[in-house]
């Protein structure tokens, strides 16, 4: 499932990739240069605030990326999401404590 977090992860990703700042990037695809800052991810009260198709085109169209090559970072931001999830999942495992008879759990 793709998050908002692997969306922006992807835009970043993609500035990256073009040795620029998301400020750079959203500056060079004729957006305001805040555009992509991590403060206006979230709108008021903490709603998510996703980019727009035509954001999402404007970036597109200005690196030279297909639909396709937008959704292959996609995934791999989702990848590293997962795997990341998956790290923190088993370093919280729980671990039990055998004590006698009784078994408790920490």
């Amino acid at each position: 499932m793709i998050t908002h977090k692997d969306i922006w992860n992807t835009i970043d990703a993609v500035a990256n990739n073009n040795n620029i700042t998301p400020s750079r990037m959203a500056i060079n695809c004729g957006l305001d240069s805040t555009t992509f800052n991590k403060s206006k991810r979230l709108g008021a009260y903490g709603k998510l605030r996703w980019p727009s198709s035509e954001t999402i085109t404007k970036i597109l169209n200005r690196h030279n990326l297909s639909m396709s090559e937008f959704g292959y970072l996609c995934d791999k931001c989702v990848a590293e999401r997962i795997k990341n999830e998956r790290k923190k999942k088993s370093e919280k495992s729980v671990i039990k404590v055998v004590n006698g008879n009784d078994e408790k759990t920490c």
